[in-house]
């Protein structure tokens, strides 16, 4: 995994909607719209993507993509991720943290672990940051591609250190995963 990610996904298209060309946005800011607002998008291959909100709909947004004029056209973007270059992206907050930043970091177990020899070592990187609706959720792959899914959370991840390539997890015992990637990260 390399580090430091030198774009962010900002939103990831949807499917069509209607006949004119218009897609479905699933974004990925603070703010829908705003991935209009990004002057440098770009597609999974770094093609250049300009863009033009429509309107938000619940869930969505609806956007003209130039180029894009019929349905057909729309549809063939869908799964088509958009990103910006990471430094087009605002300061994170006090306590925030964009995905991007958290993938590949070093994640070290803390010491109010009970995994015995492995506290205080690497045992594996963050390989991913879902969100299944009830906040972020970090994978972390470990040797062998051994990996266990954590809250993110302050209990499950005491220190994030971003400067330092490292975050502190402590996770709860019995979670589906953790003992194959503590013994994978045995010395």
């Amino acid at each position: 995994m390399e580090r430091p990610q030198t774009r962010a996904c900002v939103a990831a298209v949807a499917g069509a909607k209607g006949l004119g060309g218009a897609v479905r946005l699933k974004t990925f800011t603070a703010d829908p719209a705003a991935v209009a607002g990004f002057a440098a998008l770009e597609d999974d291959e770094g093609r250049p993507v300009r863009l033009r909100v429509l309107e938000r709909r619940a869930e969505v947004t609806i956007a003209a993509i130039e180029g894009v004029g019929d349905r057909a056209a729309a549809e063939a973007l869908r799964g088509t991720r958009l990103y910006v270059a990471r430094a087009d992206l605002p300061p994170a907050g006090a306590d925030e943290f964009y995905h991007v930043d958290l993938i590949g970091l070093a994640a070290t177990l803390a010491g109010g672990s009970a995994a015995g020899p492995v506290v205080g070592r690497v045992v594996g990187r963050v390989a991913a940051v879902h969100d299944f609706g009830a906040g972020d959720v970090i994978e972390i792959r470990g040797p062998g591609n051994a990996s266990v899914m954590l809250p993110f959370t302050r209990e499950t991840v005491p220190d994030v250190a971003l400067a330092e390539g490292r975050l502190t997890i402590d996770p709860p015992p019995g979670l589906p995963g953790l003992d194959a990637l503590l013994e994978a990260a045995a010395p």
